[in-house]
């Protein structure tokens, strides 16, 4: 993992590679295609729950009225989806330490 706690998407296919026991290139190809069927799967409306780590969803953001920061002038901000990632327990278990 890089310094500064963050791992970014080549971490974790090195990650996967080295858990899995696959080439690099394998697991690239396994993370981007879990990846993209996630987003598939949230483009068609649909929720991924993976059971012990969490769901993600879609959900709706109400359209609102927003402020510009420069002229203080009003604006319409248009209702928007949004995507969305729930811990399950088991993934918050594991964090505070209780596994």
């Amino acid at each position: 993992m890089r310094r500064g706690g963050r791992m970014n998407k080549s971490d974790l296919i090195g990650k996967v590679a080295e858990s899995a026991g696959l080439s690099r290139q394998d697991a690239t190809r396994a993370v981007e295609a879990a990846i993209d069927s996630i987003v598939e799967t949230l483009k068609q409306g649909e929720d991924v729950r993976l059971v012990g780590f969490g769901t993600f969803q879609v959900v709706k953001r109400a359209a609102g009225v927003g402020r510009n920061l420069r002229t203080g002038e009003a604006i319409k901000i248009p209702e928007s989806k949004t995507p969305k990632f729930r811990a399950g327990q088991v993934l918050k278990d594991a964090i505070n330490g209780h596994s």
